[in-house]
């Protein structure tokens, strides 16, 4: 009888200690939850703070708050911290003196391609659709060969062409420059692009018409040109097999 007592306390004295246990684990688990909901609100509060003094020194007058700006949105971008507010600021700063012009007695004061570079080449790291149609504005709307050029990288590396509207975009630019300002750097770009749109690209011909100018064109130099024809010549060649396999 005795026996049978000591048994029966030792497992009642079992399940206590194993209730105890859940219940303390219940609570650990309540709080860590409750901690990353807190840690979760307080990043959000944080970012969307972030964002909005990012914005703030982009819109400023002054260029070194808009270069403090770019600094933030670049780290912003490869971080993959992209709020509203950050696509925005970024699309304030492609446009930086374009777009929007700050005058002063007729004199434009915020010409800043550094700034207006840097921007679309971070926006080219943002592989989205209002990325995409933010470059496509810079690259119609853009004087400066450089800026075109970063527009056009990372409208190559986003890699969206619907309707080859961005295709026709950068045709358009390069064949505007070539014109006014031949510029080898803008015309390497714009092969490289060309070489990463072409799959995606219905109406080859533009393509192919514009590698063509290039190559043929001494204002580039030697390296550009081949590089135009090789690209040409690779494109070719896969329009032949594709035409092959459907056949």
């Amino acid at each position: 009888m005795k026996m049978t007592k000591k048994i029966v306390l030792a497992l009642s004295c079992a399940c206590l200690c194993t209730s105890l246990f859940a219940q303390e684990q219940a609570v650990q688990k309540k709080s860590s939850a409750s901690t990353q909901r807190e840690t979760s609100v307080e990043e959000d509060y944080l970012s969307d703070v972030d964002g909005v003094v990012i914005l703030s020194l982009a819109q400023s007058d002054e260029y070194d708050n808009k270069l403090v700006a770019m600094q933030f949105l670049e780290e912003a971008v490869d971080a993959g911290n992209v709020t509203k507010d950050i696509m925005v600021a970024l699309n304030q700063l492609a446009g930086e003196g374009i777009s929007t012009q700050a005058r002063q007695n007729g004199r434009l004061m915020n010409n800043y391609p550094d700034i207006r570079r840097r921007a679309c080449l971070a926006m080219g790291k943002i592989k989205t659709e209002e990325s995409k149609n933010y470059l496509l504005k810079v690259t119609l709307a853009e004087n400066e060969p450089m800026v075109i050029s970063a527009a056009v990288n990372s409208l190559g590396e986003i890699g969206l062409n619907g309707n080859d509207e961005v295709v026709d975009a950068i045709s358009f630019a390069n064949r505007r420059n070539q014109i006014l300002n031949p510029t080898s750097s803008l015309a390497y770009e714009v092969v490289e692009a060309y070489s990463k749109l072409a799959e995606s690209t219905e109406n080859k011909k533009i393509i192919i018409d514009s590698l063509g100018r290039i190559a043929a064109d001494y204002h580039y130099n030697t390296a550009v040109r081949n590089k135009a024809l090789k690209t040409l010549k690779q494109i070719n060649e896969s329009s032949k097999n594709s035409n092959k396999d459907a056949k």
